[in-house]
């Protein structure tokens, strides 16, 4: 007897199935790969981590340390298992991403109330449902999704960041350190390559001439007459951000704010950091890089970085369809379907961006699954919290304008401030009266 089917094995599906199973209900977690491929996984595990491998800040005064800290009460065993594959990234929270999915994926299969089916789901049935299946989902799933909605999916893309070996890093031009000096190790967490002005203007240039991977005839879907394949602005690839203007990248991804070359004991024109990759500190994920160049153009293009010059890819940049729902016209706070109580949507198909993001809705939705099969009124999340106020925005944004979201302060019901208050103080008063606000709304709630 199955009371609940989950759809997808990513972040969302796979934290919702396993809230709902630790509440006594008996699931099963469609997961179609690796029967069916999307295009930007590598393996068959579950919670398998495609783009970067952070997941976002730690520190408890940042809008994703907040995030983290509800997640922690709610329980998240992703979370769990984040904290455990973790790496040295400073103040941010980054994981081996094959132990990560590992941890999991063990997990959930050793679960005594999760069955997973590797197969593509086809239908969506009229039982107690969770579709949590991210933004490859698959065609035919997606016709069963539009189905319930006279709107069209939305589209925008996400883009991969290249990986490379640290060995073939050159250590006489690049450095350790972590911004303000701010890394838990002395010598930093974060490999660093400076620029010199001239370098800066050489490597943009090449960048903006270099050839792209054209856009296959699935991502080139027309909305309303406008191509659809525009880009989310918080994970813009770098050739789109350098077209914007010639100093854009010095002030955004390559920005060297709190940075000095111990070389000159000056701050570089630009700057690129590599974060750890795997826990044998061997691979290193260029910090931002998303890209949709060509892979021999992006091997002589980011060969111009400094350091990077002899620089082994272990995997290049990819750029895919990410596929959301309008939420704000299907779903509720609860993430409850408008028409139909028993159908839920979870992760980046409701407009949730962020992995934390992505894995708290899927806490959410596990725990309001269990709560109607036990007939308990489903939660809604106050929106001073972090987490209610991401559902609350993606239930509730103008559809017209409606791009993913992730966590920030801005989606946070304002605070008046009598005296003048510092960014991390502001933070420090966010946090604490999301964390109060959540302790009291689950106060007297039946797990």
């Amino acid at each position: 007897m199955t009371d609940l089917i989950v759809i997808g094995g990513g972040l969302a599906g796979s934290e919702a199935a396993w809230q709902a199973a630790q509440r006594g209900l008996k699931v099963c977690l469609f997961e179609m790969r690796p029967t069916l491929q999307t295009g930007a996984h590598q393996t068959q595990d579950l919670a398998e981590l495609v783009c970067s491998n952070s997941l976002g800040s730690n520190l408890p005064d940042r809008a994703s340390g907040v995030l983290k800290n509800e997640m922690r009460i709610l329980g998240s065993m992703l979370l769990e298992c984040a904290e455990q594959a973790s790496l040295p990234a400073g103040g941010a929270l980054a994981v081996d991403r094959e132990l990560f999915a590992h941890l999991v994926t063990e997990r959930i299969q050793l679960h005594p109330n999760i069955e997973i089916i590797r197969e593509e789901a086809k239908e969506i049935l009229n039982i107690p449902t969770v579709i949590a299946s991210g933004p490859l989902t698959s065609p035919t799933l997606s016709k069963c999704i539009a189905a319930l909605s006279s709107e069209e999916h939305l589209f925008f893309f996400d883009a991969i960041a290249p990986v490379i070996h640290a060995d073939s890093v050159n250590m006489d031009v690049a450095f350790r350190a972590s911004r303000y000096g701010t890394g838990e190790q002395d010598e930093g967490d974060y490999i660093n390559c400076p620029f010199t002005k001239e370098e800066y203007y050489a490597f943009v240039d090449a960048l903006i001439k270099a050839e792209r991977i054209e856009l296959r005839s699935f991502e080139e879907a027309i909305k309303n007459g406008v191509k659809a394949g525009h880009f989310f602005e918080g994970c813009l690839p770098i050739e789109i951000i350098a077209e914007r203007g010639i100093d854009s990248l010095a002030f955004g991804p390559m920005r060297p704010v709190g940075i000095r070359d111990p070389r000159t004991g000056k701050r570089p024109y630009a700057l690129v950091q590599l974060r750890q990759d795997n826990l044998a500190g061997s691979l290193y994920n260029i910090v931002g890089f998303q890209t949709n160049l060509k892979f021999p153009e992006q091997r002589r293009v980011l060969r111009l970085i400094p350091g990077l010059e002899n620089a082994e890819f272990i995997r290049y940049g990819q750029m895919h369809r990410n596929t959301f729902i309008a939420s704000p016209k299907l779903l509720r706070p609860t993430l409850q379907h408008m028409e139909r109580d028993n159908l839920f949507f979870a992760g980046q198909i409701t407009g949730v961006e962020g992995y934390m993001g992505n894995i708290a809705t899927g806490v959410l939705a596990g725990i309001n699954a269990a709560r109607l099969h036990h007939n308990d009124e489903p939660i809604t999340l106050p929106a001073t919290t972090m987490l209610g106020a991401l559902c609350q925005y993606v239930t509730h944004a103008n559809l017209k304008d409606f791009q993913p979201m992730k966590a920030n302060f801005g989606i946070l019901p304002p605070l008046s401030f009598t005296d003048k208050v510092g960014k991390r103080d502001r933070g420090k008063a966010y946090a604490e009266r999301a964390l109060a606000d959540l302790e009291f709304a689950l106060s007297g709630v039946r797990a």
